[in-house]
């Protein structure tokens, strides 16, 4: 029994000194700042980039090539509204680029612009950096949604337009949603209620839009009539961006239905 005490003794020791002698994480946490704004070119306007949240929104990505030549990714994503803001960076110099429904664009001489998805740039401090592009599709409201009278359906009219003219990002559209949902204005793809939310897809949705006219959809099937609604237009072209087709979205619009 005394041996293996005395055993026990020298491994702890043992232990002790190995850790003593181990390399002190002595890095400063980070706490650089990177923020800004995506919006459309020529305008303060992020109506049409409103995607979704986390991984099925904006992404952006950051390659710190302060310490290695093939850096890992950092990505994070922007909010609804176009606006990111991350305060856990550590300082260096980083590559950062943005992907989303939209043609990312740098703004040269004269008004001149160029496509381009990146930014090279030392991040100390807060940095801000404000980016402009433009949508896949741009989408208005005609008019204001109209409530049936039993107060059970709503219907909406629309038009899709061509957000950008380059040719790389002129694909067929893919499809083109009406979603609504009772409990949140950030409605959207993966956030509606699908019982209501009708569609026009393939053929049925590049027709519809090729004629240029007033797109007009219904809710499906017969809703409660004993709360408000939220709705908004979601439209995407045939083209994966990060490994999915994205939507542009239209504003979204709070429409009254309650009895009050």
């Amino acid at each position: 029994m005394k041996k293996e005490y005395i055993f026990l003794v020298v491994c702890f020791f043992a232990l002790l000194v190995c850790y003593s002698c181990a390399p002190l994480d002595n890095y400063d946490p980070p706490r650089e700042t990177l923020r800004g704004t995506i919006f459309i070119k020529g305008t303060n306007k992020t109506e049409a980039l409103q995607t979704e949240v986390s991984n099925n929104g904006t992404r952006i990505r950051m390659l710190e090539y302060s310490w290695s030549d093939n850096p890992t990714p950092f990505d994070f994503y922007a909010m609804q509204d176009g606006k990111y803001n991350n305060t856990k960076i550590f300082k260096g110099n980083y590559n950062i680029c943005i992907a989303g429904p939209f043609v990312p664009l740098q703004q040269g001489p004269a008004g001149s612009y160029t496509v381009d998805e990146s930014i090279t740039r030392d991040i100390k401090g807060t940095v801000v950096i404000d980016w402009e592009v433009e949508p896949f599709l741009k989408i208005e409201w005609v008019g204001e949604p109209v409530v049936n009278a039993a107060k059970t359906k709503i219907t909406a009219s629309f038009r899709i337009t061509r957000g950008t003219n380059n040719p790389n990002y002129q694909q067929n559209i893919a499809d083109i949603y009406l979603f609504i949902n009772s409990s949140s204005y950030h409605v959207g793809s993966h956030n509606n209620d699908s019982r209501y939310s009708p569609s026009l897809s393939g053929n049925a949705a590049q027709t519809a839009f090729a004629t240029g006219d007033v797109i007009t959809l219904t809710t499906n099937s017969e809703f409660s009539p004993n709360r408000d609604y939220y709705i908004r237009v979601g439209a995407r072209i045939n083209l994966q961006i990060e490994g999915a087709n994205r939507y542009n979205y239209s504003e979204p619009k709070q429409v009254k239905v309650l009895n009050r």
